[in-house]
């Protein structure tokens, strides 16, 4: 992996994050990140909002505030462009809404469609918000639900319920802005964005090597329907790639299967998992709510004993 000899470079390859970083003053660092991928919803406009905050989303994990982005899009001609147009207006509701301006982009001809942003946003280089960081005792808080990847392919399977496929859209389709507010307001040890690693694949990624945490499956928010829907064999690719990966190391034997494939869904556009001191964590859950987020504490860091990253009670 090439690393860089570039002092300014804060967050690079040599330390992978959620976004890169790179000081431009003392008092002034860059935070930048790219994210697009295939619809995953019916709706072109409800894709391009949630292409947008799921690429700002990066940005907000690490403490930054978004400026600017620039559009990725790849389209077949076949589609012809009024969709592309929605897509584009749905992406553009997200950046006015986060205060983010749109400066320009790219597109290609391509057999299939893709969509997504490269953001721009700026932090203090001694207030990033880093993915590693968490400490024994810490605990954890989530601020969306889990299921966006098993509702969205029960979507594309025709078995989703209308309403829980809306539910998972507004979900998808809302920034992490205030949740960022909320913990740059309080102060957290560390935080990451859930997403194509799922829930368990970016907590371990925040442990590291020396650290374990247990999960209260009760405390887990869950979409509506999503439960279901695992039960019934509906997942996702990604997620199936995700519990083969991690499940060895996952204590989860007394929860039910449905559920734990929920632990391993692969998101897209999902909250922030944040490590929070014992006692910021009723003003870190306050401090969400006050903002219109719902924090779930979920669990807590302990050190790790054996080959266990995460136990699930």
């Amino acid at each position: 992996m090439h690393t860089s000899s570039d002092p300014a470079v804060l967050v690079g390859l040599d330390s992978p994050d959620d976004a890169g970083v790179y000081q431009v003053s003392e008092e002034v660092a860059m935070v930048q990140t790219v994210d697009f991928f295939t619809p995953i919803v019916d709706d072109p406009f409800s894709w391009g909002r949630i292409a947008a905050a799921n690429a700002l989303s990066d940005l907000y994990a690490m403490g930054a505030e978004p400026k600017t982005a620039l559009n990725l899009i790849s389209w077949p001609r076949s589609l012809g462009f009024e969709p592309l147009g929605r897509v584009l207006d749905g992406a553009s509701e997200a950046c006015q809404e986060g205060e983010v301006t749109i400066i320009g982009g790219h597109s290609i001809d391509d057999p299939e469609p893709k969509f997504g942003m490269a953001a721009t946003g700026f932090v203090h280089p001694q207030r990033i918000v880093r993915k590693r960081g968490a400490v024994e005792g810490v605990e954890l808080v989530l601020t969306k639900p889990l299921g966006t990847g098993i509702i969205s392919s029960g979507v594309k399977e025709g078995v989703t319920e209308p309403e829980h496929a809306a539910e998972a859209v507004r979900t998808m389709g809302r920034l992490n802005r205030a949740a960022c507010a909320a913990m740059l307001e309080i102060g957290v040890l560390a935080a990451t964005d859930v997403t194509g690693f799922g829930l368990i694949g970016h907590l371990s990624q925040m442990l590291g090597d020396d650290l374990s945490a247990d999960l209260v499956l009760e405390r887990v928010p869950l979409l509506p329907g999503a439960v279901e829907l695992a039960g019934r064999g509906v997942l996702p690719g990604g997620t199936v790639r995700n519990y083969e990966a991690g499940r060895a190391q996952v204590d989860a034997s007394g929860v039910d299967e449905a559920r734990r494939w929920l632990l391993f869904d692969a998101q897209t556009s999902g909250g922030l998992l944040l490590a929070v001191a014992p006692e910021r964590l009723e003003p870190l859950l306050a401090a969400l709510e006050s903002r219109g987020e719902q924090g779930a504490h979920i669990g807590t860091v302990r050190p790790r004993r054996d080959g266990t990253v995460v136990r699930v009670v």
